[in-house]
């Protein structure tokens, strides 16, 4: 299979259902968030010697690519697909019962902190920043189209995780929190 086609020359690009679209359509900006938000979490697990931490973010990037091709298709819902184009519903409790896990660690916030610390810490919260994007861009295409709304609901509990990840990996490493 050869990486060029030649038939996105033009401005438009093939859905999975085999539609053609123009490459800003909604649906297309929206999985093309999600995939930039995959590779910044790919770049910031490549700053994380924690095999934990890396192994949960592999996991993470596995749902991003389902939930590319689940906003890449159109007709998604009509088909029968394999398990790993879901995202269950306990993904979402393990993002929750691992926020909640490393917030007992950390101390209570009560100031917003600037986005920085370490550079795994800072990676994390660049990935969170384009996490929100993502979001917003999804709930832009759901305006208009349908999808299950679990995309939505997992990418806002995604930026909580990367959120107090960020904030774990600082703390963990001794980068100090900096007050605004």
């Amino acid at each position: 299979m050869k990486i060029y086609t030649k038939t996105g020359d033009t401005g438009e690009t093939g859905l999975l259902n085999g539609r053609r679209v123009t490459k800003d359509s909604l649906r297309v900006e929206a999985y093309g968030e999600v995939d930039e938000l995959n590779a910044a979490v790919g770049l910031a697990r490549s700053a994380i010697p924690d095999l934990q931490i890396a192994g949960l973010l592999i996991e993470i990037q596995k749902d991003l690519l389902s939930m590319g091709a689940q906003l890449a298709d159109p007709d998604f819902a009509e088909k029968n697909r394999s398990e790993k184009f879901y995202i269950p519903e306990t993904r979402i409790q393990s993002l929750e019962k691992t926020i909640d896990e490393w917030e007992k660690e950390l101390p209570p916030l009560r100031k917003f902190i600037l986005p920085g610390g370490s550079q795994a810490g800072a990676s994390i919260h660049l990935a969170r920043t384009i996490c929100r994007r993502a979001e917003r861009q999804v709930v832009q295409l759901g305006r208009q189209e349908k999808f299950s709304p679990q995309l939505i609901v997992y990418l806002n509990r995604l930026s909580d995780f990367l959120f107090v990840l960020a904030r774990y990996i600082n703390h963990k490493s001794g980068s100090p929190e900096i007050p605004w």
